[in-house]
């Protein structure tokens, strides 16, 4: 391919990707000495095109960073229970740990070292558009997700948006940490590998959002309360309120598991059971 032809197609894949995420794994026709210096010079190009393109978008916003400082207690206090109610006594430090370290706010002051170092392409195009979306710049893309974040492997991308959040029953960081928790496998965070379960929990694959939604909730309600009794009130707030927008969950059964947690003495262990195989 002629230099101008090749510098002109590359420009066009460049384009290509910031406009959709999309773009070739297996890089052919990208130029190189082998497959694998091409894939190299490929994922560099497409990587500083997007840093580029994120801080040119958000470069007239600016927003608070409104992290509690030492954010570290903050988060530790947000899993402590969901973790207790989990997990033994041998294993609750190890899982705490690692859900800590896991979660990584969107900010200005990192967000050019999370572009650079994220493995894929793909998942560093969705958070450039999430940390975008987060500082009301527009997004690189149309078809971005219009989310507060995502987990990849054990590893929680948080937007600021997350403190804009109103409703009393929704916590966006509980609910990823309840996705880790039956995403990774045990080993990836310190546990003791297990044959017949080698993810940290046991969730059917159709009751995954249902299981984090119904985390989250709980979470708030037991943050919110003190008692059977008020448990049982803050449920009924909730269910006059709004719903998981996710038609993934069915409403009904999202409500019972909920209605047996807030009866229960350990409610984390009911959420588990019901959204067991």
């Amino acid at each position: 391919m002629p230099e101008v032809c090749s510098h002109l197609w590359i420009e066009a894949q460049v384009r290509q990707y910031l406009a959709t995420g999309d773009y070739d794994g297996f890089f052919i026709d990208w130029p190189g000495s082998s497959v694998v210096d091409a894939a190299t010079r490929a994922t560099q190009r497409l990587r500083a095109a997007l840093v580029e393109a994120t801080l040119r978008e958000a470069r007239c916003f600016e927003r608070p960073v409104p992290l509690p400082t030492p954010i570290d207690p903050w988060l530790r206090d947000k899993f402590g229970s969901m973790v207790e109610g989990f997990f033994t006594v041998q294993e609750r430090d190890c899982v705490l740990d690692a859900l800590v370290r896991g979660v990584v706010f969107l900010t200005p002051h990192n967000i050019v070292d999370v572009l650079t170092t994220e493995p894929w392409l793909s998942t560093a195009w969705r958070l450039a558009n999430l940390y975008l979306n987060s500082l009301g710049a527009s997004r690189l893309g149309s078809n971005a997700d219009d989310l507060v974040g995502l987990s990849q492997d054990t590893t929680c991308y948080v937007s600021l948006a997350y403190f804009d959040e109103t409703d009393p029953f929704a916590d966006f960081v509980v609910h990823e940490a309840a996705h880790v928790l039956h995403n990774c496998r045990r080993t990836s965070i310190g546990l003791p590998e297990r044959r017949q379960c080698p993810t940290p929990l046991d969730i059917a694959f159709h009751q995954r959002e249902t299981f984090a939604y119904a985390c989250e909730a709980y979470s708030r309600i037991l943050a919110m309360t003190q008692g059977r009794e008020a448990r049982q009130a803050a449920l009924e707030r909730h269910m006059a309120s709004e719903l998981p927008p996710d038609e993934r969950v069915d409403h009904g059964q999202y409500l019972a598991i909920l209605a047996e947690a807030v009866h229960a003495r350990n409610g984390w262990r009911c959420i588990w059971k019901r959204c067991a195989p």
